[in-house]
């Protein structure tokens, strides 16, 4: 699909709330540690600009204004290029492979006494960010 970057962005913030924090999961699937290294930078980057702006300002004096604005904007926009990529990983289909064990699961789930209508259909990779995070809540209850 063509979606806009504020679209994609919130995609991928989407993608990476939905995504279990198990780390089983790192040995299955991939996309584990990319959303890891995601919620890292989501969660540091920001205070890492600020302190890099204050410590150029601080440091060097206000000549160095344009070289703190530089870096601070650079480690601003990590996050929202993390978001970016993820939200173009879930926005993909999954594999063909991984799309078999995603409509099991499905099943599994419904079996069980559950009742999710995830798409079958060429599902994504966040609606396999949605089934695992449904069954991990359904285990912990």
């Amino acid at each position: 699909m063509n979606l806009s970057v504020v679209a994609l962005i919130k995609l991928g913030y989407q993608y990476m709330s939905l995504w279990p924090k198990r780390a089983e999961l790192a040995h299955y699937f991939s996309e584990y540690k990319t959303i890891q290294v995601a919620r890292l930078v989501y969660a540091v980057a920001p205070g890492l600009a600020v302190f890099t702006f204050v410590l150029q300002i601080g440091l060097a004096g206000t000549q160095s204004l344009s070289i703190a604005l530089f870096y601070s904007i650079v480690l601003v926009s990590m996050p929202v290029q993390a978001m970016v990529m993820l939200g173009v990983q879930a926005d993909k289909i999954l594999p063909p492979s991984l799309s078999a064990w995603y409509k099991e699961g499905v099943a599994r789930y419904n079996e069980q006494g559950g009742s999710i209508e995830l798409s079958v259909h060429k599902p994504r990779y966040l609606d396999l960010a949605k089934l695992l995070n449904m069954t991990y809540e359904r285990t912990l209850k």
